[in-house]
């Protein structure tokens, strides 16, 4: 179910091409520089002349306060404390609302190449969009194996065991007007402790049916039939019908989940025999899930509905 995982890094050439920083300081080799931490550091302690045990590899943001606090510093602070924000291990810092770079400071980085950027976003939405970003780069990944599909917008991931036609029924979801997001394996990431799946490049928009080989679900149906990436919302159990099996009947039963890197996700058992149509079952659990989303629940309203009839005289 699992492969190994890898270690991620994003460089701060990523992040200035994805931004459009404006690069103050250090030539193209310094962005090179890069960071495994999902976090920001705000140089208050350092600036002050506490040089902290922190965790490397952190950004730094430069904003308004502490340009504020630069600019009642002495030059001979300034050139004390300056190399502990210019370090080896820490990737770059960024300057917010395009607050100019203090001479001092800009005369240490280029001593030693290192790179400062400059943006005019506020400081709080530039630290809450570079941790977004550095939480989906550097997202813990797994691997599935399954087919996951955009069911009525919701993330739906079919699993079971080989030759239980999950390809197939995706392909019949994909022609009712659904959205394939990936086929036989699934590359999940765990983000902001939930679940998002998507397609191995290699095999991104392909879909393989016994008996035909393998289908170009964009050339057949279109760009529309294809996602890039999707939260897994619900996960269905595509499984052989067994007589001797409980099944849920009437929907009170407790629920199921499935543990995708630690997230619990609601999981679905669907019995599967001759003549059941199977795409219109997931639309059907799909939309019945939906509902329980915005708080109705059929199983409530039947055993209301018998309690009614049984007060008013009627036999259970």
């Amino acid at each position: 179910m699992s492969e190994t995982k890898y270690t991620k890094k994003v460089t701060i050439r990523e992040i200035v091409q994805f931004f459009k920083f404006e690069q103050l300081t250090g030539d193209d080799h310094a962005l090179d520089r890069w960071t495994v931490v999902p976090d920001i550091n705000r140089p208050g302690f350092e600036l002050c002349g506490f040089n902290r045990i922190t965790e490397p590899r952190r950004i730094v943001v430069i904003g308004n306060k502490e340009i504020e606090f630069i600019a009642t510093m002495t030059e001979q602070q300034q050139r004390e404390r300056y190399p502990m924000l210019t370090d080896g291990l820490t990737p770059a810092i960024i300057i917010t609302k395009n607050n100019e770079l203090p001479p001092i400071l800009k005369e240490i980085a280029e001593a030693t190449n290192f790179p400062i950027l400059r943006t005019s976003l506020e400081t709080y939405r530039l630290i809450a969009d570079i941790i977004t970003f550095l939480d989906e780069n550097l997202a813990k990944e797994d691997t599935m194996s399954g087919v996951l599909m955009d069911v009525y917008g919701k993330g739906v991931l079919l699993v079971g065991e080989s030759g239980m036609g999950k390809s197939e029924t995706a392909l019949e979801l994909i022609r009712r007007g659904h959205i394939l997001i990936a086929d036989d394996r699934v590359d999940v990431q765990h983000i902001h402790n939930k679940i998002f799946g998507h397609a191995p490049e290699i095999i991104k928009g392909m879909l393989e049916i016994r008996g035909i080989g393998i289908i170009d679900v964009e050339k057949m149906f279109g760009a529309s039939a294809l996602g890039e990436k999707k939260q897994i919302d619900l996960v269905i159990q595509l499984a052989q019908y067994d007589p001797e099996s409980e099944y849920n009947r009437i929907g009170d039963e407790a629920q199921r989940f499935t543990r995708v890197m630690g997230v619990l996700v609601p999981t679905v058992i669907l019995p599967i025999s001759a003549g059941r149509n199977v795409a219109v079952l997931i639309e059907s659990a799909v939309t019945n899930y939906r509902l329980q989303e915005i708080g109705f629940n059929s199983a409530v309203e039947i055993r209301g509905r018998f309690r009614r009839y049984a007060a008013e005289g009627g036999e259970e």
